[in-house]
């Protein structure tokens, strides 16, 4: 469900891997014997309902509280994965002396994880 990377792709505006994480949330909330009963009827070919959705920031705003909640701890865990939080990264980036000290691709990493984590703490306040 997840894909080759074995996770889920986040754009500011919206998630970009919506089919896999649309899919992944609702097998993942579902009872037992709604996931027994499911997959008998082969929902995992034809399911109307998940083509047309799309995960804008207002979609999962609205997810039941289930799913925010999946969504919610799975995020805290990706940013306890970081060796740093989102006020370090942003300090570093506006020390110009401490920035300038680093190398084009520690100042390029920089940019990236920041950037990461500026979209982290943006979907846990869409979903908590």
């Amino acid at each position: 469900m997840v894909g080759e990377e074995g996770a889920f792709v986040l754009g500011w505006d919206e998630v970009l891997t919506e089919e896999e994480l649309s899919m992944t949330l609702k097998v993942l909330c579902m009872s037992e014997e709604e996931f027994k009963e499911y997959k008998e009827q082969d929902g995992w070919e034809d399911d109307s309902e998940e083509e047309n959705c799309t995960l804008s920031n207002e979609a999962l705003a609205r997810l039941k509280t289930p799913c925010k909640q999946l969504l919610y701890d799975s995020v805290l865990l990706t940013l306890e994965s970081y060796g740093s939080d989102l006020k370090a990264e942003q300090d570093l980036l506006n020390n110009k002396e401490t920035y300038e000290k680093l190398s084009r691709r520690e100042q390029q990493a920089l940019h990236v994880r920041y950037g990461q984590k500026r979209i982290l703490h943006r979907l846990l306040e869409l979903v908590h």
